[in-house]
């Protein structure tokens, strides 16, 4: 009687990252050509594991896609915690579905779930996904590469209309608690200021720059501003700027707004002409890039290699130009913020 294959399962979860379906392709090519497994999709993230909801990932499935943006999983934020007894459905359906590992790509929340369903015996290897590249124990996520591109080519076009209206113009990116796509994508852009959420700034000296940077003949300037960013306490601007009071699965806030405030600030302030830009989903959208193809390609055979391996409770990471593993209760532990050497390089730019 031949030995039945294992069966592998993959999902997708968080926000959708240009890079996933690289991922995917690299998961399933070497699972199925190299080690003969039997490759299964759960669909929208772990929702299709509390679901069941599965289908088969084959050699046709991933034939095409590594320049697709999106995943062809689907993606959701489910978070089996908010379920009632959502850990017990989901390590009961492990069981039901057969599965004899599981692939999770995603970012700090669902990187969050796998280290819990790992500690409830459930083998799981995690693949780090994040534009706002914040995951700890890796130099670089997939689809920031593709978000600070995407930034940088929306700063240059602004700098055209700033230039050619005398205007001030703010461009609201993302990033909740790391600044690490408005310092990349604000130095390769060349924004005359950078506001992070690693550092609160003050409103009085943001406008005394750009103040400064009109009276040497610069008619425009270009500020770049994470979402998460916030002001000194006790100095002028407005507190945590939020979308509304409602929460998602993971407790988080919907940030956005910091722009339309910070524009409307300014204008007050210097009397400069000022206009707010929010990049928002456009940052997550379109085709990788050559580097988060190979990245995250690279990191797709490097999961499956532990799954063969049984190596569980790891996340593939970069460090360097290799490819490691590392412990995922490790990566989800701290957020990875901005360093401030960096930060620091941006700053002699600003003004």
């Amino acid at each position: 009687m031949a030995k039945a294959k294992q069966k592998i399962g993959v999902l997708t979860g968080g926000g959708d990252c240009p890079g996933l379906n690289p991922v995917i392709r690299g998961i399933v090519r070497k699972g199925i050509e190299e080690y003969g497994y039997e490759m299964v999709g759960l669909y929208h993230g772990w929702k299709g594991l509390v679901e069941k909801d599965t289908g088969p990932l084959d050699l046709r499935a991933v034939s095409g896609i590594l320049h697709r943006g999106g995943t062809i999983l689907g993606t959701s934020r489910t978070n089996p915690a908010k379920i009632e007894n959502g850990y017990e459905k989901a390590k009961a359906a492990f069981k039901e579905l057969g599965l004899d590992a599981l692939i999770a790509i995603g970012g700090e929340d669902t990187l969050g779930v796998a280290n819990k369903l790992c500690k409830l015996g459930c083998p799981v290897v995690g693949v780090p996904k994040t534009i706002d590249n914040d995951l700890s124990g890796t130099d670089f996520t997939f689809g920031f590469d593709t978000s600070v591109n995407i930034v940088m080519e929306a700063i240059d076009r602004l700098h055209t209309t700033a230039e050619s209206h005398d205007r001030v113009l703010v461009c609201e990116v993302m990033g909740r608690h790391a600044g690490w796509i408005a310092v990349y994508g604000g130095m390769a852009g060349g924004a005359d200021y950078i506001l992070i959420p690693e550092e609160k700034f003050d409103l009085k000296e943001v406008c005394d720059s750009i103040k400064h940077r009109h009276s040497k003949g610069k008619n425009f300037s270009i500020i770049v501003a994470a979402e998460g960013a916030q002001p000194k306490a006790g100095g002028e601007g407005a507190e945590f700027f939020t979308k509304d009071k409602s929460l998602d699965a993971f407790g988080h806030v919907k940030l956005g707004g910091i722009g339309d405030a910070l524009a409307k600030a300014i204008e007050q302030s210097t009397g400069f002409e000022t206009r707010s830009v929010v990049l928002g989903h456009i940052q997550r959208g379109g085709s990788p890039t050559a580097f988060d193809r190979v990245l995250g390609t690279r990191f797709g055979v490097a999961a499956i290699d532990l799954v063969n391996k049984k190596d569980f409770g790891k996340m593939v990471a970069l460090q360097g130009n290799k490819i490691i593993a590392i412990p995922i209760e490790k990566a989800v532990a701290k957020l990875k913020t901005v360093d401030p050497d960096l930060y620091d390089i941006a700053k002699v730019f600003f003004g």
